[in-house]
């Protein structure tokens, strides 16, 4: 068998996977990462300087303990709810742990916002469209909602009747607004055939500049040196009640993400409109022929897409900085890994953004908490990212190409179609 047999073999059987077979071989993928990883950081650690080995093995002292390394990222993740001694030994329990830290919030934060960016990402991929642009549709968003904010609150009753007319507004406008960014790259695609990947990748570029000028020249917080808008009050803002360590995390905003996913799912899988948009994206010529306007599809996905990713920077902005500021984190770059490890699926997208946050956030304890310098992390994090999204992703491009063997076709009789009569 070739090398090509041999690949299209294990596409076909990644593409037939059941979904418990998936699982496994994610499972198993993080395994592997796992261990390639503590290989990288014994290497690490063996080429680095210090006073005193943080473990043995086979008589050779080593700087940094893989174990301890791995039970500090996740421990660190879920706010310390057990307690890991000097050599990495993981006692049951911490006695004094409290679910509603800070460490443990911060892991709900980035979780709460990836939901919002793979959702985005998910949709157009349903669609069989590339949106790399969900992070300028979320920086747009976002500064559409905190400038909505700026100026209708002063309008409104202070307290919390104000706060429940004016953040629900709010997000709809990030989500307007989101959303027709989104479209541009989809009208391009239909009507002049432009490729969706460089147009939203171009315009990623753009919305970081347009925001930056109208917000550097116009809407500037006169009181700072720092390019942003003028903090909003605080009833204009997603409080975090049932977090008060944790001053960037909204359990109301997690709730209201949560509730999108199932939204999503509903109108992907219940819906004619859901079935269009799969249908398009699977098989578009299907989809022409019955009578589905191509189009008009395109452009639909493309803002349903952008106004997902308009809504997570109305979340950014309502809930962790309660202000746009410059400098918006890569939100939405990250949904993309977060759509491939999720498959597509919304419901996937919850535990694929609750790993990735974990990931970011269990990052941080590892740095303050070991000697491991934060370069080594940020391999090791994207070193599980990779593994695990990789069988994803070839399973996508499986169900992309036509995996089907060359066969010769024949007529009834053994003769080939299309032969001279005798």
């Amino acid at each position: 068998m070739s090398a090509g047999e041999t690949a299209k073999s294990v596409l076909r059987r990644l593409t037939a996977a059941s979904a418990t077979e998936r699982i496994l071989i994610s499972f198993a993928a993080l395994v592997m990462a796992v261990v390639i990883g503590a290989g990288i950081i014994l290497v690490s650690g063996r080429v680095t300087t210090c006073q005193t080995a943080a473990t043995t093995l086979f008589g050779t002292g080593f700087c940094y303990d893989p174990v301890e390394v791995y039970l500090v990222l996740f421990n660190g993740a879920l706010g310390e709810p057990f307690l890991v001694n000097s050599p990495g030994v993981l006692k049951p329990l911490n006695p004094d742990w409290n679910p509603l830290n800070f460490g443990f919030a911060l892991t709900l934060k980035e979780t709460t916002l990836l939901i919002f960016t793979g959702l985005s990402v998910a949709v157009s991929f349903r669609a069989g469209l590339f949106n790399i642009g969900t992070q300028g549709q979320l920086v747009l968003g976002g500064l559409a909602t905190a400038l909505f904010s700026f100026f209708v609150a002063p309008l409104l009753p202070s307290g919390l009747v104000g706060g429940l007319i004016l953040i629900p507004l709010a997000v709809i406008v990030g989500a307007l607004v989101g959303g027709l960014y989104g479209a541009i790259p989809g009208a391009l695609k239909a009507y002049a055939d432009a490729n969706e990947v460089i147009t939203t990748i171009m315009l990623n570029f753009i919305a970081a500049q347009i925001a930056f000028v109208l917000v550097s020249e116009f809407f500037g917080n006169p009181d700072s040196q720092v390019v942003e808008t003028t903090p909003l009050p605080d009833w204009a803002t997603l409080l975090p009640v049932a977090f008060p360590q944790g001053g960037d995390f909204s359990l109301l905003a997690l709730a209201f993400g949560l509730a999108l996913v199932v939204a999503v799912w509903f109108l992907l899988e219940q819906t004619s409109f859901g079935y269009d948009l799969r249908t398009s994206g699977e098989q578009p010529e299907a989809a022409e022929y019955g009578g589905v306007d191509a189009k008009r599809t395109t452009v639909t996905s493309m803002f349903l897409s952008g106004a997902l990713g308009g809504m997570g920077g109305a979340i950014w902005v309502l809930m962790v900085m309660g202000k746009w500021q410059a400098g918006v984190p890569s939100l939405g770059f990250d949904g993309i890994t977060v759509s491939i490890l999720a498959g597509n699926n919304p419901f996937g997208v919850v535990p694929a953004a609750l790993l990735f946050g974990t990931l970011k956030s269990g990052s941080l304890a590892v740095q303050f908490g070991t000697g491991v310098p934060k370069q080594l992390v940020g391999v090791l994090r994207g070193l599980i990212i990779l593994f695990v999204a990789m069988p994803e992703f070839f399973r996508m491009l499986g169900s992309a190409i036509d995996l089907e063997p060359d066969r010769e076709t024949v007529a009834t009789d053994g003769g080939r179609l299309g032969g001279d009569d005798e």
